[in-house]
């Protein structure tokens, strides 16, 4: 019997494992099938207090999960195959293994939606990118471009002309599907231009190990093209990793959990923390300070019980 299991093991699992740790509730962190959350896709993270002259997204993961291990806290590799969140003590299978537990922390996070291409994978952390706030930075005076037309490529696309000197949007439609003040915005940016009816069928140039453009192909007319570009945003959502808890937990309609009260979701023991919760900041250091939170509520949670 667990007092506390956290799913996930990005900045919100390894801080909620850091706080109930050093609560002496030994927790047992289950890694997941993205170990370490989206920073392990993350090469130089500049925003991360602390850290001066920056840290790479794996070092940052590797120090916060050997910091949570000092406190006593215990790794499992693989996923969660199920839940149980009807009666307790919660029952969550992993892989083989089946675990019983008091208090239950959901950091399972949210992924980027991607293309699907071999050449996006490769060179994401290297010119891809799913977060213009956590990468525009890295380009200062350069081509950059988004694909998506809705609200979330618009964010990306104005946050990046504070940065770079062209910004252009690929969008499959001949219309964008932003709100229209995000649309108004856009059209008035003289930095943002548009690449229409059209998607991205490669990524170049995986054997430099860094952007330089992108081949187009025009969904109307199937004329292919290139263009190019330092890097290339992914502006077409996330999406949450709450399969396993749907019927089980509140969800809005995209299935983010539903917290209140911090963290605490609508069964009585169960919390969520960081991006599988949060579908406006996405940030690290929002994610850690939910995950804060979370063991905090756990702890509160148990002390009242006993």
């Amino acid at each position: 019997m667990r007092d506390v299991v956290i799913i996930g093991s990005g900045c919100a699992g390894l801080t909620a494992a850091i706080y109930a740790a050093r609560a002496n509730l030994k927790p047992l962190v289950i890694r997941g099938l993205e170990a370490g959350g989206q920073l392990t896709l993350t090469t130089l993270v500049e925003n991360f207090p602390g850290f001066p002259k920056g840290v790479q997204g794996p070092e940052l993961i590797g120090l916060m999960e050997s910091q949570a291990a000092v406190f006593g806290a215990e790794f499992i590799e693989g996923h969660v195959t199920r839940v149980d969140l009807s009666r307790r003590p919660f029952v969550i299978e992993a892989e083989s293994h089946t675990h019983e537990t008091r208090t239950l922390i959901i950091a399972s996070g949210a992924s980027a939606k991607m293309l699907g291409l071999e050449s996006e994978r490769k060179l994401l952390g290297h010119g891809v990118s799913s977060c213009a706030t956590c990468d525009g930075y890295f380009y200062r005076g350069k081509e950059v471009a988004v694909v998506g037309g809705g609200d979330t490529a618009a964010e990306e696309a104005l946050f990046l002309t504070r940065y770079a000197d062209q910004v252009s949007i690929i969008h499959r439609r001949d219309q964008l599907r932003a709100s229209k003040i995000m649309q108004e915005r856009l059209f008035g940016n003289p930095k943002i231009n548009f690449v229409w009816d059209s998607v991205v069928t490669d990524v170049l140039d995986v054997d430099r190990g860094e952007v330089t453009g992108v081949k187009l192909k025009n969904a109307k007319t199937g004329e292919e093209s290139s263009k190019g570009c330092h890097g290339l945003f992914l502006g077409i959502g996330h999406s949450p990793n709450t399969s396993l808890f749907r019927g089980q937990l509140e969800m809005n309609e995209v299935g983010y959990l539903m917290t209140h009260d911090g963290s605490k979701t609508n069964v009585p023991g169960v919390f969520a923390a960081g991006d599988v919760q949060d579908h406006i900041y996405r940030q690290a250091i929002t994610a850690a300070g939910s995950g804060c939170m979370a063991a905090m509520d756990a702890e509160r949670f148990l002390e009242a019980e006993h």
